[in-house]
This record gives C-alpha cells, sequence and structure tokens, in this order.
C-alpha cells in the first residue's frame, strides 16, 4: 500500500503511539480520522496536523459505527488505544478487583476487536489493488503478552489476547484482501511509562539488551509503515523491544 493512498482511522491517536503514527503517516500524505477518550489531547494533535477526528470510546459498538461511518474509502486501522493498571491477585489489601479486570480487557481487547470488525466491514467494500489488496489492520499488544510481570494479570491477559486473535482473524479476512498484523512494543516513551519514578523506569530500562533506552513513538510509526508498504506481512506479532524480557517485577 503506497502511504499517500492510505486513509487511515487511528485509536489513541490524543497522545503516545498513536499521536506519533497520526504525525508521521500525515507527513506521508495520508487522510486521517483519529479517535480517541482525551478530548483535549485528541483535538490538539488533530488540529495541528490537520486531521479529521472523533471523540469516543473504542468499545462501544454505536459510537464507533458512528464515528467512521461517513470517512469513505477506508483503508488502515491502526489500533493504539489502551490502559494499563497494576493489581495482584491477591494481597494484603485484599484481591484483584473483578470490575478493574473487566475494565482493561473491554478497552484493549474487545475495544481492539470492535474497531476491527467495524472498519474490517467497510474495507470490504473497496476496490483491490493489483495486489488483490482492500485493506490493513495494525493492532498494538505488548510484549507483557509474553513476559508480563506481577500485577500485570489484566494487562497481559488483554495484550495477549490481541496476539491470539490475529492469526485467525488474518486467515479470515484474506479472502476479502484485508491483511492482519500485530505490533508488540517493548519499553517506550508514553505517558503510560512516564507515569512511573524515574528509578522504575531505569530499573526497566536496564532489562534492554540494546540500545538502552526507551522506545519512540517514531520508531513505532515507521514500523507501521513497513507493514502497510510491505504486502508480504500477514498474520503476524512483531515485537518491537530491543531483546528486552520483563522479569517478574
Amino acid at each position: 500500500m503506497i502511504l499517500k493512498n492510505v486513509k487511515a482511522v487511528i485509536t489513541g491517536a490524543g497522545s503516545g503511539l498513536g499521536e506519533g503514527t497520526a504525525r508521521y503517516l500525515k507527513e506521508k500524505g495520508a487522510e486521517l480520522l483519529l479517535i480517541d477518550l482525551n478530548a483535549d489531547g485528541l483535538k490538539s494533535v488533530a488540529d495541528d496536523i490537520g486531521a479529521q477526528y472523533c471523540v469516543g470510546d473504542v468499545s462501544n459498538e454505536e459510537e464507533m459505527k458512528n464515528a467512521i461511518a461517513d470517512f469513505n474509502g477506508l483503508n488502515c486501522l491502526v489500533n493504539c488505544a489502551g490502559i494499563a493498571v497494576g493489581a495482584k491477585v491477591v494481597s494484603s489489601r485484599g484481591m484483584h478487583d473483578l470490575n478493574l479486570f473487566e475494565k482493561v480487557l473491554k478497552v484493549n481487547l474487545i475495544g481492539s476487536f470492535n474497531m476491527l470488525r467495524l472498519c474490517a466491514d467497510k474495507m470490504q467494500a473497496n476496490e483491490p489493488d493489483h495486489e488483490g489488496e482492500k485493506g490493513v489492520v495494525i493492532n498494538t499488544a505488548s510484549v507483557a503478552a509474553y513476559d508480563g510481570q506481577i500485577g500485570q494479570a489484566a494487562y497481559s491477559a488483554s495484550k495477549g489476547g490481541i496476539v491470539g486473535m490475529t492469526l485467525p482473524i488474518a486467515r479470515e479476512l484474506a479472502s476479502n484482501g484485508i491483511r492482519v498484523n500485530t505490533i508488540a512494543p517493548g519499553l517506550f516513551a508514553t505517558a503510560m511509562l512516564s507515569g512511573m519514578s524515574e528509578e522504575v523506569q531505569q530499573s526497566l530500562i536496564a532489562t534492554t539488551v540494546f540500545p538502552k533506552r526507551l522506545g519512540t513513538p517514531l520508531e513505532y510509526a515507521m514500523l507501521v509503515e513497513s507493514i502497510l508498504t510491505n504486502v508480504l506481512l500477514n498474520g503476524e506479532t512483531i515485537r518491537l523491544d530491543g531483546s528486552v524480557r520483563l522479569a517478574p517485577r
């Protein structure tokens, strides 16, 4: 897929990886529809780069159906919306809150699937290109899907679900000319990580093999570009992590 022909929906675009991807693809000539619950951050990014936007909850069927209804020619979805919480299953403070576990899965996993199915439904109506391609879906998982830490039961479960659904959905949507891939980022310089203390951040960076630093949203966006332009990439989850393997805690 040629980037100047991309019409992409990007969720979680008000900050972090989603914002970085939006800025990068816009510079390459893509047409964008940005989605986030963070109204202020979303409007700021959209106004700055000149993109359409919609404030909404990715797990809400009606909201998202309405959000993309008039975005005709949609041929790319980048799912970046997500939340992270830390909670032990049992501790001196009690058990893991079940509603919290459900909330993480609802946003991260169900939200990603909701956007995928809604966008794929529109993509299948596109005219195929010379390769027979009609669209590309890129989900965001995490290295926590593979080596989650203590306290990451909900987060790891949600990201593991994204990894698990990638191949079967890619196989299913192949007949519609739609590719599906997932990026599993390691430690990135986003608001999700910056909320941790400097000591914790440095201890996490120390577990990265090379380069010993946090990844940047630009590096995530560059992998999005590679997936979009390399038609042979399909049904894969790609770790983008500097060979980090998270310690148990």
